[in-house]
């Protein structure tokens, strides 16, 4: 006998895949710009630039993989509102002006992107209570070089030692040097040196980096006071510091009158900072007078270390007179370290 089938005969219902899935995504012409100003596992705090007004949101599923990092501009659908319990929706990511990165190690091939849009990279240490790294701060100059970005070198607990050797060791790379330290003459403490570190600072996107214990977030708070960044102190046996933040956050500065002036990106500690991403010939097109020389007289594939055969770069500190001959050796000297330090000769102070 022949079966009589209808709707309500399961066979005979489509199955929950048979619809096609498109490739076609929708356009979200009515995305509104926001700034990431923070990210926290898996949801990222913004502020809408058209109406200053701070929102929770997630990343759409079409975004993949792609990171999502403090700095980034970013096209945002859906509550927009910043009410609690609202989620907001990234959906696009805008082209990036800089981007600074870094790697685990020299030979990890993975690159960790840290901030987007940063027009100067902060690099903070101590003059002691820890000692400064100088290997450390070489890499995150190479860093900066490469991202496109200008470097200013804050060296801080300046009460403590005497800055002199390392603003010196740094003026032939064309890294500007701020100098603070702490101020208890009339009985309370503050920062001295902070008017330098504004100036410095007015205007920008600047990000901070450091490793741990150098009074990096001591720095933030005098510079933005409800920022509310834990501080730590420095192990006496170690004399290594204690990780206080934990994550990267864009916080605005401002001025006496309360007018935003620029913003300060705050980056945890770090301990290593890998270059496996970086091109060696790039450090070199960071010394403009240097890359000349080496493009018109030096032979293919110099590697301009020290040891390297027929490097016309030391002809050119001989052929100086006496007066250049010091700024020229410093400056080659500076060139051949930060190679060096791409190359993985020296390891970063951990």
């Amino acid at each position: 006998m022949r079966r009589h089938y209808d709707e309500s005969d399961v066979r005979v219902r489509p199955g929950r895949g048979s619809r096609p899935r498109t490739k076609q995504r929708p356009e979200h012409a009515d995305a509104e710009r926001a700034l990431v100003t923070g990210v926290d596992r898996g949801r990222y705090t913004l502020l809408m630039l058209d109406a200053e007004v701070e929102v929770l949101a997630m990343k759409a599923r079409e975004l993949g993989r792609t990171r999502v990092v403090p700095g980034d501009e970013v096209d945002v659908v859906g509550d927009t509102t910043g009410r609690e319990g609202s989620l907001a929706r990234i959906v696009r990511i805008a082209d990036r002006r800089t981007v600074l990165r870094r790697t685990a190690d020299d030979t990890d091939p993975v690159e960790r992107v840290i901030v987007a849009n940063a027009d100067q990279l902060v690099v903070v240490t101590a003059l002691a209570d820890p000692p400064p790294r100088t290997r450390l701060i070489d890499r995150c100059v190479v860093a900066a070089y490469d991202a496109g970005m200008d470097v200013l070198l804050c060296l801080t607990k300046s009460d403590l030692a005497d800055p002199a050797a390392l603003v010196a060791m740094y003026a032939p790379l064309g890294v500007q040097t701020v100098v603070v330290g702490r101020d208890e003459s009339d009985g309370r403490e503050r920062v001295e040196g902070l008017d330098d570190v504004r100036t410095r600072l007015r205007g920008r996107t600047s990000v901070l980096v450091g490793h741990s214990g150098v009074g990096k977030s001591t720095l933030v708070n005098a510079l933005v006071p409800e920022a509310a960044r834990a501080t730590g102190s420095v192990n006496d046996v170690t004399g290594r510091g204690r990780h206080t933040s934990s994550s990267a956050v864009a916080l605005r500065l401002r001025d006496g009158d309360g007018t935003p002036e620029g913003w300060v990106i705050d980056t945890p500690g770090v301990r290593s900072f890998g270059l496996a991403h970086v091109d060696p010939d790039r450090i070199l097109a960071a010394f403009e007078d240097l890359a000349a020389i080496a493009e018109e007289r030096c032979p293919r594939g110099c590697t301009h270390a020290a040891d390297a055969p027929d490097c016309a770069l030391d002809d050119w500190v001989d052929e100086a007179e006496d007066a250049d001959r010091t700024a020229r050796t410093e400056r080659l000297d500076s060139l051949r370290r930060l190679l060096a330090s791409r190359a993985g000769e020296n390891e970063p102070a951990r």
